[in-house]
């Protein structure tokens, strides 16, 4: 009965916004796309990327996941990387998923986000 997933949403403390614009529409090219009128008094912002959709929410008390995290495929993982350290994100590459190339990085809030491309 499931088809597929809608999106993914993350949490952010109020005020972040400016700095995850910078993050998700910098340095990871995806495109802000505009909320609801009814949730956006909310705060927060959304985007997308092709098929990937992340909604980032504002929490009052918000803490990020330690190992929560969205896993987003990728082509060209090595120009992605150079990408994320140019802007100044954090890298952690790991070889333990067999048949992918992968690294962790968080955005500006500490939200952990997998990136993986499959090998061919």
């Amino acid at each position: 009965m499931i088809t597929g997933l809608d999106h993914v949403q993350l949490a952010a403390p109020p005020g972040s916004e400016e700095a995850l614009c910078r993050y998700y529409e910098g340095a990871l090219g995806m495109a802000r796309v505009a909320k609801p009128a009814a949730l956006a008094p909310c705060g927060g912002c959304w985007f997308e990327a092709g098929t990937v959709r992340l909604h980032v929410g504002i929490e009052d008390a918000f803490r990020p996941a330690a190992k929560a995290h969205p896993g987003i495929l990728v082509t060209d993982i090595d120009a992605l990387a150079a990408r994320l350290a140019a802007h100044g994100a954090d890298l952690t590459w790991d070889d333990n998923l067999p048949g992918h190339r992968r690294f962790y990085s968080h955005d500006p809030v500490g939200n952990r986000l997998e990136f993986l491309e499959p090998l061919s």
